[in-house]
């Protein structure tokens, strides 16, 4: 059995520990069913075929009693590491952020991955802060919102793009699914929005740091992949409903706000 060091880094499903030259182990907590885990390994393969920047991912194994899947190893750091130390790297990531985003949103393979229409119904179902009218309010409008066949994240932010020697790479697919680009751009400006806006931060430096950001990252993605606003804007409450299944007490009152606004 190969012996194991202190975690390298620390996940919300997991420990990451070295493993062999170039390669890294994310071993799961007892309570992240295998099933799970067949998941993860199943998207993150789909996902390296695509040809996008994404680490490889190898085989699933079992250390210790706990299952685990080995990933390649991406030497760097994220961009949510990285900007707050250099403040003045913010326009040339928040601009590389957008670029690597429509990259993904016009690669023209379909891997087999999940609809996200479907995922986004689930999230909204189970989401329990969400009031039974509103709930029905905004499954009717993600019922008149347009279908989509693109490689979409799922979760795409500064904290899950690195930076490394080779060039920026984006890790954490598990919510990835083929649909509508401007339903992920809309979950990544519910994730920034809500940052700023919430007691996710209480620092008002860090409130403005988060809005510049969002603002150049957004503004570039239109610039890359003009038209959409409107439609963008539509997405925004169905996302912001959805995202009420994830149970983060800071943003709670400000999501259900968003939904609202269906």
């Amino acid at each position: 059995m190969k012996a194991l060091d202190s975690p390298i880094a620390y996940g919300a499903t997991a420990e990451i520990y070295a493993w062999d030259e170039g390669w890294v182990l994310k071993l799961f907590f007892d309570w992240f069913g295998r099933k799970n885990i067949d998941y993860e390994a199943r998207i993150a393969r789909a996902v390296h075929a695509s040809g996008l920047p994404v680490p490889a991912v190898g085989e699933v194994v079992t250390v210790n009693g706990r299952t685990g899947l080995i990933y390649e190893r991406v030497a760097g750091q994220s961009l949510f590491e990285i900007m707050p130390r250099k403040p003045w790297t913010i326009w040339r990531y928040g601009r590389r952020l957008a670029e690597l985003h429509v990259q993904m949103h016009t690669n023209p393979l379909e891997p087999e991955l999940p609809r996200q229409r479907e995922r986004l119904v689930w999230k909204i179902e189970t989401a329990k802060a969400l009031p039974d009218p509103l709930r029905g309010r905004i499954l009717a409008a993600l019922a008149h919102m347009p279908d989509g066949h693109q490689i979409c994240h799922g979760d795409f932010h500064p904290g899950n793009v690195m930076a490394t020697p080779q060039g920026e790479v984006t890790i954490d697919w598990i919510d990835a699914s083929l649909g509508n680009p401007l339903a992920d751009l809309a979950r990544s400006s519910i994730i920034a929005q809500g940052v700023a806006a919430t007691a996710q931060t209480t620092n008002a430096i860090e409130k403005l740091f988060v809005r510049l950001f969002h603002t150049i990252y957004l503004r570039h993605y239109f610039a890359l992949r003009p038209g959409g606003r409107e439609e963008y804007g539509r997405w925004l409450p169905i996302v912001a409903a959805a995202r009420l299944s994830e149970n983060i007490p800071e943003i709670e009152q400000w999501l259900l706000a968003q939904a609202a606004r269906v």
